[in-house]
């Protein structure tokens, strides 16, 4: 009898704990998450990623999800994300390999996009094809199609050619007509509906409609259920950015019922940007990120939504009839596969694997992963401006994580520098960044660190080799540190504070150039990124 009176407790101090992870919504403080993403017993907690994934959409194609996210003037462009339970994600390809085919300012040599080039955009799967559209502040409104989300996509084509437009979303109805639907930020955030031609690729003359106007109205998306056309956008309300939705039984409207969908929430930094996604099972959810950036960026998150008298409610739906942000939750599907983030890198592929992206276009003829077999080779050539790595070619970057735990740790042989060369490991953003790293004058190299244009000379390196590292947790405080064995490692500076700017969150990068010449090259053996859960 006592033994099953512990056997009995014991399945239900299981069962409570596991029911407890389920509806557990207790609001961290903003940032101090301990734990994220999938929780391996069904369950997870936001935010799913906590790296700058911003402006996202999402759509399902059979069991698989497929989110896409906005890179400014990271190339390459358009990042596209793949899943099988929108917890767990894997980054799969971009949507743009070329960015100077938005504009050349966008190239090494010119480095003038930052906060602006490939803003918000959407993602859609259409007549057994995948469809992205998005928009640049500066250049307008571009597409590209494939077949697979990996790619092949085809080349950009320019939808519309005018200044001033964000937050573009297409749509095919059931006949088969498709439409764009986006803002023009520059005349009052007008939104407009525009019919396009049956390739996409145009916008037809006089179709245009003005369907909403309100305060900092963007983040559009354009939806079809039950026979209801939903205009999902987002404004700006005293209480801040919130989630809003029209409906009309026309296409055209008029929109005359509205409803706000969710708290702005400024405490969790707004998530507004988003993509609404029905499960195979029927159940719906919403991928956001968090609007309103700090030094980690625009982190993923995943709320559940619940259809109230004919509206989906965003997260916990309180008594208002308005959601509010839930932090943990059962996972949507459940299908055994569990993805991390993709980070660390031997350098022993052909290509870079998609974690990775350029800031600016990159120099082609100054890279490669084949000269010398398992190592990344840099050559180094003159900046736009000497000393200031916003203005440097070919400085390559991924997204920084905000865990408990993080380490960067990069072996770079140097045998190849040349006089006025610089190079190593950089937290980089701009306006905001720093870099440890060797310079090189003359015949002899020696350690440098730049906090903000404040260069710090450390020792004479003697050797070929060195090993850099850069530890964080999730107060986004750096220490680096150096190692000319790999083995014993020598803090050099202070602590430094990962900063916001231009819309981005922190990258860790590794750079590389020559003030006075095109001359020297590094060879990158590793990129070894660890990270807690």
């Amino acid at each position: 009898m006592q033994r099953l009176i512990l056997i009995y407790f014991i399945v239900f101090i299981f069962a409570n704990t596991y029911s407890f992870a389920q509806i557990n919504n207790q609001a961290p403080i903003w940032g101090q998450w301990e734990n994220w993403g999938d929780n391996r017993n069904g369950t997870y907690n936001n935010p799913i990623l906590p790296a700058d994934y911003s402006d996202l959409d999402c759509i399902r194609v059979g069991t698989d999800y497929y989110a896409v996210s906005s890179t400014f003037q990271y190339s390459p462009g358009f990042a596209i994300l793949h899943s099988k339970d929108m917890v767990n994600w894997e980054i799969i390809s971009h949507a743009v390999n070329d960015i100077t085919s938005i504009s050349p300012e966008m190239n090494w040599d010119k480095m003038n996009r930052y906060g602006k080039g490939i803003w918000a955009g959407a993602i859609r799967y259409h007549d057994k094809k995948f469809w992205i559209y998005f928009g640049t502040p500066d250049e307008g409104y571009f597409m590209t199609t494939a077949e697979k989300p990996e790619g092949p996509w085809q080349p950009l084509h320019q939808v519309l050619a005018k200044k001033g437009w964000d937050d573009c979303s297409p749509f095919w109805d059931d006949d088969g007509q498709g439409y764009l639907v986006g803002t023009n930020f520059s005349d009052g955030y007008k939104i407009y509906l525009f019919k396009m031609t049956a390739d996409g690729k145009e916008l037809i003359e006089g179709s245009d409609k003005v369907i909403h106007q309100s305060e900092g109205s963007e983040a559009n998306k354009l939806y079809k259920i039950n026979g209801i056309y939903y205009h999902f956008f987002s404004e700006v309300k005293s209480e801040g950015r919130t989630i809003m939705m029209e409906r009309s039984k026309n296409i055209y409207g008029p929109y005359t019922e509205e409803k706000q969908l969710s708290h702005a929430e400024k405490q969790f930094n707004e998530p507004n940007q988003g993509g609404m996604v029905q499960t195979q099972n029927g159940d719906w959810y919403f991928l956001t990120h968090h609007g309103t950036g700090d030094w980690s960026g625009r982190i993923m998150s995943l709320l559940p939504v619940s259809w109230i008298d004919g509206w989906p409610i965003i997260g916990k739906v309180g008594q208002d009839k308005i959601g509010s942000m839930v932090w943990s939750g059962k996972k949507p599907i459940n299908p055994g596969v569990v993805y991390e983030p993709q980070t660390s890198d031997e350098f022993n592929q052909f290509n870079l694997p998609p974690q990775w992206e350029w800031n600016y276009h990159p120099r082609a003829e100054k890279w490669s992963l084949k000269e010398r077999a398992g190592w990344l080779r840099l050559r180094a050539f003159k900046p736009i401006e000497a000393n200031n790595l916003l203005k440097v070619g070919n400085t390559l970057t991924q997204r920084t994580y905000r865990t408990k735990a993080n380490e960067v740790i990069i072996k770079i042989d140097f045998s190849g520098i040349a006089n006025g060369q610089k190079a190593g490991l950089s937290h980089f953003g701009a306006t905001a960044y720093t870099t440890l790293g060797i310079a090189c004058e003359g015949k002899v190299s020696h350690l440098e660190l730049n906090i903000k244009g404040k260069i710090t000379k450390g020792p004479v390196l003697n050797g070929q080799k060195i090993w850099l590292k850069s530890t964080w947790g999730l107060d986004g405080k750096s220490q680096f540190y150096y190692s000319m064995n790999g083995k014993k490692y020598i803090t050099f500076g202070k602590l430094y504070q990962m900063e916001w700017g231009s819309y981005r969150g922190d990258r860790i990068a590794i750079y590389n150039y020559n003030n006075l010449s095109d001359e020297g090259y590094i060879d990158v053996d590793y990129f070894h990124y660890t990270y807690s859960k």
